[in-house]
């Protein structure tokens, strides 16, 4: 049973390694995006295959933390990257011109 846990923990340090790769190199915003969500659920799956090879209860804990710190840091990326916080978008939408909301979506 070790041997296949000891499997799974390896796939798992590759697929992390490809979301770095993919972090780090791009090339759009919402790929980074995407490869930091991989980043975090894997690590957490990661953490839990351990938790399991091991009797320590405490990397469930750890598992628990790092899956809400993932979430977290999407949501500040999302904000960073989208700018939900401008408050021009706002004025944009509520004029009900269709070419403005069609240009603010497509902008970065």
């Amino acid at each position: 049973m070790t041997l296949m846990l000891k499997a799974v923990a390896a796939f798992l340090l590759l697929t992390l390694l490809i979301a770095l790769v993919r972090i780090w190199r791009g090339p759009t915003p919402a790929d980074r995006m995407l490869a930091s969500q991989l980043f975090g659920t894997t690590g957490v799956a990661l953490v839990l295959v351990l938790a399991y090879a091991q009797p320590l209860p405490a990397l469930k804990d750890v598992a628990l933390t790092l899956a809400v710190l993932s979430v977290l840091a999407n949501v500040a990326f999302v904000t960073r990257v989208v700018r939900i916080d401008r408050p021009q978008a706002a004025d944009r939408f509520s004029s009900g011109n269709a070419d403005a909301r069609r240009k603010e979506w497509r902008a970065p």
